[in-house]
């Protein structure tokens, strides 16, 4: 889609404020080529300047995390936290600890965080933060002495009514209570909903480790059922093997589909015969070692060393790895091999010209901000939960879980249906989200 001619100078001024910065650059295009038909519905939000208020962080935090290594050697990481919008309740979204992370990742991750929480209905608004730190090979203790030093500094922008972190790529259970309990520390407070996706045990929610991977297949349910389909004998293939694409996997299981392929940065698994769960959670949840392992588990899987999982037939596709993954030539393939779906697990993992490809073929296609948005509408149930001094049983908090995805669901198909765009959930999750943020920015004045 091309952009508006309203908002030409508006994505011009964008690249202009943030340079070197694509990831963030892609995201904001995604946005604004969706919602050039609110303008003519909505000017007051034109007026107001929301479009370009929303695109620019309310506050951006860079800082220095030195740790040290169990062999005494000094590092220097990096740390980040984009407090992106807080028009709809505190800031909200997770911490990630990975080499790649740098200004404008974040950046695009809070971006997307903003109108995903929107469309959750939830009272929070959008953030993200992280390190350039890799867990990868780290010892607990130096694990551990790294989330102190960087909540050390991260702790005086934090606070359940201010923001509150939670885990993303390399921040587990393990990570935030490190950090928590640093938190803790410094302010000599037991605020249990300044960080969410903590241990069941002291402070934590039913379903929050289960949330997006159940939460993209509810979102995945909702979409077959408008071509009066369900998930029944789908064969699919789950790119990722750490809590989302795990969890996925269970519940497509569940739900009776047929997980044939998941992968990791080092390969892809295929198993014919489907993805035998217990096994895949003893390698990367338990070892937290690398997926050729899981072939040492079950023989009758392959493993194929950087290979392409994308190249496997299926009739369902979830990219739950990282940001761009899934390439306008695995669509391609895709789509030659009989795939009809695809539901984004992660956040950004379809590059544009493959969403492109696959919504000409008439493919469904789910966008993460609505697909898999069952991890922050978790987090924010945690958040309720930490506030009544409550916690509720797992069966409670995966029906509350199954209530907001399909109320997602509803609100993106509804809302391309109003704008003239039926069955593009691209569309309708964008403008969605954006008309809650803008017409709270609006009510709350030039702020």
């Amino acid at each position: 889609m091309t952009l508006d001619e309203k908002l030409e100078g508006i994505y011009d001024d964008v690249l202009r404020r943030n340079p070197a910065e694509p990831e963030f650059h892609q995201t904001v295009h995604d946005v604004l080529t969706s919602i050039g038909p609110v303008l003519a519905k909505h000017p007051d939000l034109a007026e107001h300047k929301i479009i370009e208020r929303i695109c620019e962080p309310e506050r951006q935090i860079i800082f220095r995390v030195p740790w040290q290594d169990d062999a005494g050697e000094v590092h220097i990481s990096r740390g980040f936290r984009v407090e992106f919008n807080a028009a709809l309740g505190p800031y909200k979204g997770g911490l990630r600890f990975h080499p790649s992370t740098n200004l404008g990742v974040v950046k695009f991750l809070g971006f997307e965080q903003t109108f995903k929480n929107a469309l959750t209905a939830m009272p929070i608004g959008g953030g993200k933060g992280g390190a350039d730190f890799d867990p990868k090979g780290r010892s607990d203790d130096e694990i551990m002495r790294f989330c102190q030093s960087f909540m050390t500094e991260m702790y005086r922008h934090l606070g359940e009514y201010t923001d509150v972190p939670a885990g993303d790529i390399g921040v587990g259970e393990r990570e935030i209570g490190y950090l928590f309990g640093q938190y803790r520390r410094i302010t000599n407070r037991y605020e249990s909903g300044v960080l969410t996706g903590k241990g069941i045990g002291w402070g934590g929610s039913q379903v929050r480790t289960e949330a997006t991977g159940y939460g993209t297949v509810f979102f995945a349910r909702e979409m077959l059922r408008t071509r009066g389909d369900d998930l029944g004998g789908k064969t699919c293939v789950v790119s990722g093997a750490g809590n989302v694409a795990i969890y996925a996997i269970e519940k497509l299981e569940q739900l009776g589909a047929r997980v044939i392929a998941c992968s990791d940065s080092s390969g892809a698994v295929h198993a014919p015969r489907g993805i035998r769960l217990d096994e895949l959670k003893q390698v990367k949840l338990s070892e937290r070692g690398r997926i050729a392992r899981y072939v040492e588990l079950d023989r009758d899987a392959t493993f194929v060393e950087h290979g392409n999982i994308w190249d496997i037939p299926c009739d369902l596709a979830v990219p739950s790895a990282t940001q761009n993954e899934l390439t306008r030539r695995d669509a391609a393939t895709l789509l030659r091999n009989g795939c009809t779906m695809v539901v984004e697990g992660a956040n950004m993992p379809t590059t544009p010209d493959a969403v492109r490809l696959l919504e000409e073929a008439g493919a469904l296609f789910g966008p993460g901000k609505a697909a898999n948005a069952g991890g922050v509408a978790t987090s924010a149930l945690e958040m309720q939960q930490n506030a009544s001094r409550d916690s509720w049983t797992f069966e409670h908090t995966e029906r509350r879980l199954e209530s907001i995805m399909t109320s997602i669901h509803r609100i993106c198909a509804e809302t391309a249906e109003a704008y003239a765009t039926p069955g593009n959930y691209v569309c309708g999750a964008n403008i969605a989200g954006f008309l809650r943020v803008g017409r709270a920015m609006v009510a709350l004045g030039l702020v």
